[in-house]
């Protein structure tokens, strides 16, 4: 504790000291003094008083000569936020407009703003449309810092809806496009009638891969244009946005066909049933940046089915959020412990246990800023079902900026409660200084406790603590690096969370360099990575893992990115880790070592594959993986997409091995913008299951929406288990109906 003392003072000392050019004061924005019609023409006489933003090039060349001409303002007024865009184009055949679905992304140019409305530069909202007119509305968070085999998928989400209008219109000459954004639908810190906050603007042409941009923010960091600590501060003056409540009912109805065990336990038989079910969902800003949402009898119907996963781990598979409700301003609530999936808070752990959906009867949720902290409050009820007893979640998240813009410090407490007398508590602590131009310093502690750890020395915080010290330098140009240590007791088990292993302390190091290629070369920017990671057993520092992985990606101008990766893997078993069709990896030390090699293909492409192809050593046997990603734009109004992956596994000298082939299949049809379907077909052999899931919207109008879905699940190997399973296993069909009102 001495040797943090001495290492932590100095950098809080740097850190409160620097003072970087977000110090500058804020670009005002323009008020827009007439009407503005919402039509995509971009030609009312109110945007002629409107100074266009100053654009740059952010790719494929900083700073390079733009291709097609851009124009874009900004503007506002008592209600609303403006944006107006004219996108001319020599060649506006060749325009992509891919997409007619909402919150689709279809490798379509794309016309955007981001705000970071708490003006805090970890999270933000972003709106965006294409040449169709959709709205693709997105919440950043953790200043898109991000880990792990899927870049962005963890900071990122479309799960986000807000209210807001968008109108697009296309010519010989290009595309236009207009955006109306209400105040209301943004939390924003309000200071005597002046608000600061972060923005970015930015028009994206996909076949040339070019982006302009406001500000000219180098592209120093992954997708740099849009980390919300690099956005340009801009204040609007005498703003005051008005507090509608939005009341929210649904009412919803279905039959459903499920395969029962039999009391005897020799057969199956298909019972159905019939249900009909209502309740709804208040929202209102208490504040100009406090949101208060109500939930009664919460439903979840519209949620798209989990992807099916294969498990070639001995540890607990991860399936990330997909429910809208805990998807609004989800960032606040970011406690991660280690790795890329662990942390103290896991949205799922409410509402779900083993594919079985619990009925939450309801809560609230208060998100926003008081004063100068960033807080968000959850509390919610669920039912009894089956051996689950009711129980009762409970989140407090608070936070804020100390000694920089970019620093904060902050807290967490979760509680899980049950009727029958359970609980767990957790709390936990955790702070990122700026302790200069790129490097930050993390610091987390975090204890839990259960009841069932009463009466032993689990409470000690050297079996249920957890802590973390990482020093990290961001960057994508040059030197980058992660230097930490995570220490986690055995008895750490945060109730409402995920934790994949306990008991060991991680030294982690990542070590990078990056550059970018000449101006005349096809490829834009490449560099190695370095990752050294080893757990080490609290109860005796022997090794239990070891990874180690030397990556080189090279990322072209045209928009794909390859990547080359050889890892190498060194495990001691101490219990045996079962794998499909009865196969068992048998205690014992193992190294093994995996080549491979990484393709994204450039969004342009009407027709595009991402693909992965890796062989090598697992455990004392062999793997061969083979996995691909084509998607299929056919027309503005179809997009199909795959994902077929392959597996074989053999241990020779055992004489055992395995197959697995997982596929998924998507079907997204836009009839309009507003109305839409969307199918999902999976199938995994690992599981021996079959599954489908259809989702028709009719979107009248934002908040109000009628949603058919359809979902059944089958069994392919019914053979597998005694007695002999059905080959059905489910069957849903739902109706809801839900109708926003706004006071």
């Amino acid at each position: 504790m001495r040797f943090l003392v001495h290492l932590v003072l100095p950098l809080v000392a740097s850190a409160a000291g620097a003072t970087a050019a977000h110090g500058q004061a804020p670009l005002s924005l323009e008020r827009i003094t007439g009407a503005v019609h919402i039509d995509g023409l971009t030609d009312d006489a109110a945007w002629k008083d409107i100074t266009p933003l100053p654009l740059v090039v952010y790719e494929p060349v900083f700073r390079g000569e733009m291709s097609e001409y851009t124009e874009i303002r900004v503007a506002y007024d008592d209600q609303y936020l403006y944006l107006s865009g004219i996108m001319l184009d020599g060649d506006p055949e060749k325009i992509r407009s891919n997409s007619m679905y909402r919150d689709r992304y279809s490798g379509d140019d794309t016309f955007s703003i981001i705000l970071d409305t708490f003006n805090d530069r970890e999270n933000a909202l972003w709106f965006a449309t294409n040449p169709n007119g959709i709205r693709l509305d997105l919440t950043i968070t953790n200043d898109l810092q991000y880990g792990g085999p899927s870049p962005f998928g963890s900071v990122i989400s479309s799960a986000w809806n807000t209210y807001w209008d968008v109108a697009t219109t296309r010519n010989t000459e290009g595309w236009f496009a207009e955006m109306r954004i209400p105040l209301s639908s943004l939390g924003f810190q309000d200071d005597d009638g002046m608000v600061v906050m972060g923005m970015s603007v930015h028009r994206f042409i996909s076949r040339k891969n070019e982006r302009h941009v406001f500000p000219a923010t180098p592209p120093n960091w992954s997708m740099a244009y849009a980390k919300p600590s690099q956005l340009q501060r801009v204040s609007l003056d005498g703003t005051a946005s008005r507090h509608p409540v939005y009341i929210t009912p649904y009412a919803a109805g279905g039959a459903s066909a499920a395969s029962m065990l039999t009391n005897a336990g020799s057969t199956y038989n298909v019972e159905s049933d019939f249900t009909t079910d209502v309740g709804g969902d208040v929202k209102t800003n208490l504040t100009d940046n406090l949101t208060l949402d109500l939930t009664v009898n919460t439903d979840f119907a519209q949620a798209e089915a989990d992807d099916e996963q294969v498990n070639l781990t001995r540890f607990s598979l991860f399936f990330p959020e997909k429910r809208q409700f805990f998807q609004q301003r989800a960032g606040i609530f970011e406690y991660r412990t280690q790795g890329r999936y662990d942390r103290l808070f896991h949205t799922r752990q409410i509402g779900l246990y083993e594919e079985r959906t619990i009925p939450i009867i309801g809560g609230a949720r208060l998100v926003g800023r008081i004063g100068t902290w960033d807080t968000g409050m959850i509390n919610l009820q669920t039912a009894a079902r089956d051996e689950l007893p009711s129980e009762n979640f409970g989140v407090l998240r608070l936070r804020r900026q100390v000694f920089n813009s970019n620093s904060y410090l902050g807290g967490i407490v979760t509680s899980r409660i049950g009727a029958n007398g359970t609980w767990n508590w957790v709390y936990g602590l955790d702070g990122i200084i700026r302790v200069g131009g790129k490097e930050y310093l993390e610091l987390k502690w975090a204890q839990t406790f259960d009841d069932a750890d009463i009466g032993g020395d689990r409470f000690h915080p050297k079996n249920n603590g957890y802590g973390r010290v990482r020093l990290e330098r961001r960057t994508q140009v040059g030197l980058s690096y992660i230097v930490s240590t995570t220490w986690e007791g055995e008895a750490f088990n945060p109730g409402i969370g995920f934790v994949s292993r306990t008991g060991f302390v991680q030294p982690f190091v990542v070590v990078g360099y990056g550059w970018f290629a000449a101006e005349s070369s096809r490829i834009l920017s490449s560099g190695p990575r370095l990752v050294v990671t080893t757990y080490l057993r609290n109860e005796d520092r022997s090794v239990e893992s070891s990874w180690y992985r030397l990556a080189w990606q090279f990322r072209l101008k045209s928009g794909a990115t390859h990547s080359l990766e050889v890892e190498v893997f060194d495990e001691d078993l101490r219990t045996p880790v079962s794998f499909p069709e009865d196969t068992e990896v048998p205690p014992g030390r193992y190294a093994y070592h995996v080549w491979s090699w990484n393709y994204t293909a450039r969004d342009g492409q009407l027709f595009r594959t991402d693909a992965r192809v890796s062989g090598g050593s697992f455990f004392d046997g062999t793997n061969v993986e083979f996995e691909a990603e084509p998607t299929w734009n056919l027309s503005r109004h179809v997009e199909l997409g795959a994902t077929y992956r392959f597996n074989r596994v053999r241990f020779p000298e055992r004489d055992v091995g395995f197959y697995v082939h997982l596929a998924r299949v998507r079907a997204q049809i836009g009839f309009t913008t507003r109305i839409s379907l969307n199918t999902f077909l999976q199938y995994n052999t690992a599981a021996d299951a079959l599954s489908a899931n259809l989702r028709f919207r009719y979107n009248f109008r934002e908040g109000n929406d009628l949603w058919i879905v359809y979902n059944e699940s089958r069994n392919t190997n019914r053979l597998r288990m005694m007695p002999h399973l059905p080959g059905l296993d489910g069957r849903t069909l739902l109706l809801k109906y839900t109708y926003t009102f706004i006071r």
